[in-house]
Parts: C-alpha cells; sequence; structure tokens
C-alpha cells in the first residue's frame, strides 16, 4: 500500500490443512501441543485458536471434494506448518516424541546455519511440520 492510500488489506487469519483421516491427524497434532478439544474425531471440520491468536483448521478429504468436485490432492510439498520451540532441546524432545508414537521424521533435529536448532517431521497426510528454536536464547 503506497503512502498516503485508505486501503484495507486483507490479513492472514487460518491455515486449513485437508486430512485423510481426521482422528489420526487430529491426534498427531495434538502431539506437537497443539489443545484440540476432543470430539472432533469423526466431524468434517475442526478449528482451533492457537495461543498466539493463529487459526488452523482440518477439512476432511470427503468434505473438501463435496465443497468442491474437481479439487484434485496435490502431488508434493507444498506448504509447511512450523512450530516454534523454547529451546533446541525441546526440538529434540518433540521430535523423539512424535518418532515415538510411529510417526515419520524427515529431517532429524540439525543447527541450521541461519541460527535455529531445526527438525522436520512428518503429518499422517505428507506434510512436511517444521520445529525450531533459537540456538541462542535470550
Amino acid at each position: 500500500m503506497l503512502k498516503g492510500e485508505n486501503r484495507k488489506m486483507a490479513l492472514p487469519d487460518m491455515v486449513g490443512l485437508v486430512v485423510g483421516d481426521m482422528s489420526e491427524a487430529l491426534r498427531f497434532y495434538r502431539l506437537l501441543g497443539l489443545d484440540i478439544p476432543q470430539g472432533g474425531e469423526t466431524e468434517p471440520y475442526v478449528e482451533v485458536i492457537t495461543p498466539n491468536g493463529y487459526r488452523i483448521s482440518w477439512n476432511s478429504l470427503q468434505m473438501t471434494k463435496e465443497i468442491d468436485p474437481e479439487w484434485v490432492e496435490p502431488v508434493g510439498q507444498r506448504i509447511a506448518l512450523a512450530f516454534k520451540c523454547d529451546s533446541p532441546a525441546e526440538v529434540d524432545t518433540l521430535y523423539q516424541r512424535v518418532l515415538d508414537a510411529g510417526y515419520k521424521g524427515h529431517k532429524a533435529p540439525w543447527d541450521a546455519f541461519w541460527g535455529q536448532h531445526y527438525a522436520v517431521i512428518v503429518d499422517p497426510d505428507g506434510n512436511h511440520v517444521d520445529l525450531f528454536a533459537p540456538l541462542q536464547t535470550e
């Protein structure tokens, strides 16, 4: 927006994920610490607001195809969610908790050149989920 313009801007508000198995998706994201109420496992749509104000929704594959019959499942990684941890140790702990629960890791924790301790896990639908923390805590 140019200085002096008086336009409203649309702001990002929510990330929506299309999931093949709602129950498994919610189980996975609860492991990451999201406070997802019980009972949504059989629903076509579940939404939470994170403590920092982001909305995340899980949309069943069936509902998505009912809304848009021409929708086609993407091939390959198109977007990744990133979860900020309090410390490098928390990245390591959370990564191992996800593996111990039977999910896959994509890249084990490492110290990235950009100053973060980083790891990548894979959700039940094949989406990459990043875990990170600053290498030096303030």
